[in-house]
């Protein structure tokens, strides 16, 4: 069992009932957008999530969240802070929703709680360096190859023009890549 399982089946066995609603998302129906406040943590049950910011010129993909994850706006989370994500759905989507302070009550309850998520944010923040380090160091093709076989769902789940913005490249040259491959 991953470590989100885990988690996710400790919450769901909690003393308390800590989810405290259900939440439906239609296709590309947003979330949160950027400037608003955001620390609940969500569990996908069904349908894919983008998780991104916007210039002037252009969206940027940062992370997809798919059925059996955990999706947070992290900068607001951690600060209760605006955030600058924008979270929308790309399929239409079933959450479970949990307010911070229910997870706080969660954590302060057993020192395993605490472990568990200090793996998931150790996983995360790899994953992040993984990425941060494709980007500066391999070419196109190679970002392509590494995607998929990290996340061969991907795929199947997210549009093109999604998937080139998550590596940074043109939604043509994902296009040629995916031909030649």
């Amino acid at each position: 069992m991953d470590i989100i399982q885990k988690l996710k089946s400790r919450l769901d066995d909690f003393h308390l009932n800590l989810w405290n609603k259900n939440l439906t998302l239609n296709r590309n129906e947003f979330l949160k957008v950027e400037g608003s406040t955001d620390t609940n943590i969500y569990y996908v049950e069904s349908g894919t999530l983008r998780i991104f910011i916007q210039d002037e010129a252009e969206e940027h993909t940062i992370r997809f969240g798919y059925k059996g994850n955990i999706v947070v706006a992290l900068d607001s989370f951690i600060t209760g802070n605006p955030s600058v994500f924008y979270i929308q759905a790309l399929k239409s989507c079933q959450l479970k929703v949990m307010p911070k302070s229910n997870f706080e009550k969660f954590l302060q309850y057993d020192p395993d709680h605490v472990m568990m998520w200090t793996k998931l944010m150790e996983g995360l923040v790899y994953q992040q360096l993984e990425r941060e380090i494709d980007l500066l160091t391999s070419s196109p093709t190679e970002r392509y190859k590494r995607v998929l076989k990290r996340s061969p769902n991907l795929f199947q789940e997210v549009p093109n023009k999604y998937i080139a913005s998550y590596l940074r490249m043109t939604p043509e040259t994902i296009s040629r890549i995916k031909k030649k491959t």
